[in-house]
């Protein structure tokens, strides 16, 4: 009733329902009416009640779930996961043109896709990133306001650590779309707080998608894409822009290190880049000075030593440009331009401690994994003071050693011996020759320091233990047996174990070994290095089981180790030879990719060909209709001389001279007909012309012998038009005769006959002219005919030519498919052959597939074995 008065106008009878009890009526009407209908109505009214977008409504619904989030983020986000079209109908919020809730719905996501992957990759694949980046580009990309910042932090949140939503990111071409966000202007006004924000997230976006941890495909894709698109080339132009606040040229550097850490490509283009200065200098030479320098800013000098840590790694050809800068015939005699050696040189022997750990650590680094540029090393000398003559650089190192320098600066020298002579015989063999090396060592380790000075005991002991363990035995006083010795005597074999642990049980290792980035709260802690750690968990085994191992079980581990280094460059040798066949198969592969293409588009020649000449015959065709409606119009026109009795003899005679000419005409079809026949062998010989040789020369033979069989059908037919031609020149001077001899009787008859005479007469020379006309229509049918017969013939020829090429072609083809096969059966003897030798002795062989996949990844998989480590 209070609806009936509501609609008429009435007066109600009492006080109307609040907006809550009528909710609460159609809630309880949803939950317990028993008709379908009702419940679907009182839906219906609950959502015609909601208003899903009010201004009013909507603002402080986002409001309200970031607040909910905020406290209760786990329960809300499997609340809003289960719920159907939960996340697309927040992702809604980023396309509302109200500013207001679309800058809300940014932050209502930033708490929705935090911790939770499942969230984060349906707001991923809900176009989450093209609409961000399209709010950064309409915000004005790192000049942007707050609303950049958000967007930055939703695009981390959406990325970070999730390897499936940064794949996605990469093939949705969004990496290319970074680049305008680093087209900072070179001036010193443009620098605003929030810029300066803006770019620091941008830069660490970039190294979210590069990060060392990622997964290396992953990492390596990505670092390919950013050079293609100029985003390496972009980070470098602010690398070496004026004008740059500390912090963000800092980050910059780091940025730009995992940009190009591992990626060969990326590598080489750094190494050319140039600062713009006058004379230019390589922006290497240029960060070097800045890591030397005591005066630049700990962090920044950190940045750039990472910046050289990650142009080394996995580079042999940057190695050996850095250590090429410190031999004596590559150093600039002038002495006008500073290289990078020089300047590394500089520090390692500067009073900065930090400079001398800098220096020490980015030169183990040009060493690291290269055994040959360690060997190259040892020619370098050094000029110490005037008079005195030049002592090498190893040399050089031990002394300040010895010296009693700071802590700092003996563990970056440790660091860098450990890492010369490691896997290096004759490293060893130059370190021990000197004889107060090995005293030095013994002592360090030997005697009761405090705490401060385990660390340089524990770096003592295992520059000693590598020297024992790769110690090659050309020196008699100090062969392994007798270094063992010297250790039991003077140290103590358990003492010695106990100091070697005191380096992996140091709370700066642990922090070191976490990431390859040296992040350090203070330059005291600066310690060690992330790559080094890699190499004491290498070697601490080896050298503990060395030290208790007797002389025969070294002499064992020799023998074993000189056969696996036969065996490890027999199959180094062979691996060379089966790349080099891998690309001669290539080149051969890319030939027969060739030769296929081309007669692919021979095939495409004579197919087109094969349908000019269908094309003949629907014409061919075309005129035999025509034909024979004439000639059926022509038998009506002889019916009606025989039904007017008029010259019977005559009208006869000419028409067995049209039946004869007739079934000349019948017979030269049957001729079309059989050469139509002969076309057809062709097209079939044709197509199969690259089945086999012997088909291939059968087919060939045949269609000579079918074009010897059409030249003289051509002939025969030329020969019947040239008859034919002369029997319608004698047919037409027989018409002329028979209209003469038709017209002078009939003048001599009677008066009344002369009318019906007369008439006859018109009608006969009017039906002979229809019949000239016929003839010389069938004259110029027969000469078309015999172009028709001529262009076929030629068509005939033509795919005969290419026929014969064709053929070569495939000759040829085979040929080299037939020496390919040769080949790759001498291949796989020699592969079976050299599996049986390392059989033969004892070396475990892996199966085809492993040794093709090592050939074209190994430095890939060494990197993913170090990776792991």
């Amino acid at each position: 009733m209070n609806f009936l008065r509501g609609v008429m106008g009435g007066p109600s009878a009492g006080p109307q329902p609040s907006g809550a009890e009528t909710i609460q009526k159609l809630c309880d009407r949803v939950a317990s009416s028993t008709l379908l209908d009702d419940r679907r109505d009182a839906v219906r009214a609950l959502k015609s009640l909601s208003k899903e977008f009010d201004f009013h409504v909507r603002w402080p619904g986002v409001k309200l779930l970031t607040s909910l989030l905020k406290q209760q983020g786990p329960q809300v986000q499997q609340i809003i996961l289960v719920s159907p079209m939960g996340v697309s109908r927040l992702m809604d919020l980023l396309a509302d043109s109200r500013e207001v809730i679309r800058n809300d719905g940014v932050l209502l996501l930033q708490q929705l896709t935090k911790s939770n992957a499942a969230i984060q990759k349906i707001v991923a694949f809900e176009n989450a990133f093209e609409r961000l980046l399209d709010i950064i580009t309409e915000e004005g990309n790192s000049d942007g306001g707050i609303v950049v910042e958000d967007c930055l932090l939703l695009l981390q949140n959406l990325l970070k650590n999730n390897n499936s939503n940064q794949n996605f990111f990469k093939e949705g071409s969004y990496i290319q779309r970074m680049k305008p966000w680093f087209e900072v202007g070179d001036d010193n006004c443009g620098w605003s707080a929030q810029k300066v924000t803006n770019l620091h997230l941008m830069l660490q976006l970039v190294r979210v998608l590069v990060s060392p941890t990622n997964p290396p495909g992953a990492t390596s894709s990505c670092q390919k894409a950013m050079f293609h698109c100029g985003l390496l080339q972009q980070l470098c132009t602010i690398l070496m822009a004026t004008g740059v606040p500390a912090d963000i040229l800092t980050e910059t550097i780091n940025t730009v290190s995992e940009v190009i850490r591992g990626c060969q490509m990326n590598q080489d283009y750094f190494a050319s880049v140039n600062a713009p200065s006058n004379p230019p200098r390589p922006a290497i030479v240029v960060l070097l000075m800045s890591m030397v320098n005591e005066r630049q800013p700990f962090v920044l000098r950190c940045a750039v030593l990472y910046c050289f840590q990650c142009f080394l790694y996995k580079n042999q050809k940057g190695q050996g440009e850095i250590v090429s800068t410190l031999l004596p015939s590559t150093i600039d005699a002038t002495g006008n331009s500073v290289s990078a050696g020089q300047l590394l040189c500089g520090g390692l022997f500067s009073t900065d401690s930090l400079s001398n750990w800098c220096a020490a650590v980015a030169l183990a680094h040009a060493l690291q994994e290269n055994a040959t540029l360690k060997e190259q090393l040892l020619r370098v000398q050094l000029a110490t003071s005037i008079g005195n003559p030049p002592v090498s650089l190893l040399q050089q190192c031990t002394n300040i050693l010895s010296q009693g320098s700071k802590v700092q600066t003996r563990v970056g020298l440790l660091m860098l011996l450990c890492t010369w002579l490691s896997n290096c015989s004759i490293a060893v063999t130059h370190f021990l020759h000197n004889p107060a090396n090995i005293p030095f060592l013994t002592g360090q380790i030997a005697e009761n320091l405090g705490e401060e000075e385990q660390l340089v005991q524990g770096l003592c002991a295992l520059l000693l233990g590598i020297s024992i363990y790769y110690n090659d035995n050309s020196l008699e006083n100090y062969r392994k047996e007798k270094l063992k010795q010297l250790i039991e005597k003077r140290i103590g074999r358990e003492n010695f174990i106990e100091k070697l642990g005191f380096i992996s049980k140091h709370e700066l290792y642990s922090r070191a070994a976490q990431k390859p980035q040296p992040s350090f709260s203070s330059p005291d802690h600066m310690m060690f290095d992330h790559e080094f750690t890699k190499l004491v968990k290498e070697l601490e085994g080896v050298i503990s089981k060395a030290i208790y191992k007797s002389s025969e079980e070294d002499k064992k581990e020799e023998e074993v180790k000189k056969t696996l280094e036969q065996h490890d460059n027999i199959v180094t040798h062979y691996k060379k030879v089966i790349r080099e066949q891998d690309q001669e198969l290539e080149e051969l592969k890319q030939r027969v990719n060739t030769l296929t293409s081309q007669n692919e588009q021979l095939q495409t020649t004579v197919t087109q060909q094969v349908s000019q000449i269908q094309q003949h015959k629907d014409q061919y065709n075309l005129l035999k209709v025509q034909l024979g409606k004439d000639t059926q119009h022509h038998n009506s026109h002889s019916d009606t001389f025989q039904m007017n009795g008029i010259q019977m003899e005559e009208v006869s005679k000419l028409k067995e001279e049209l039946e004869e000419w007739k079934n000349k005409h019948e017979l030269l079809q049957g001729q079309l007909r059989e050469k139509d026949c002969v076309i057809e062998k062709l097209k079939s010989s044709q197509l199969e012309m690259g089945t086999t040789e012997q088909s291939s020369q059968t087919s060939r033979s045949g269609g000579l012998e079918h074009n010897n069989e059409l030249q003289k059908e051509l002939e025969m037919l030329r020969s019947q038009i040239q008859l034919q031609s002369a029997e319608i020149s004698k047919l037409q001077i027989e018409n002329q005769k028979l209209q003469n001899t038709t017209a002078d009787p009939l003048l001599g008859d009677s008066g009344a006959a002369a009318a019906n005479n007369s008439e006859l007469e018109g009608r006969l020379e009017q039906e002979i002219k229809q019949l000239k006309s016929e003839v010389k229509a069938l004259s110029e049918e027969k000469e078309s005919l015999k172009q028709h017969l001529d262009s076929s013939s030629s068509t005939v020829a033509i795919l005969q030519d290419e026929k014969s090429k064709l053929q070569q072609e495939v000759a040829e083809s085979k040929k080299e498919q037939d020496d390919l096969l040769v080949l790759l059966a001498d291949q796989d003897q020699k592969l079976s052959a050299l599996k049986i030798k390392l059989k033969d002795l004892g070396v475990p062989v892996e199966d085809e597939d492993d040794i093709e996949s090592g050939d074209q990844g190994d430095e890939d998989e060494d990197g993913d074995e170090e990776e792991q480590d």
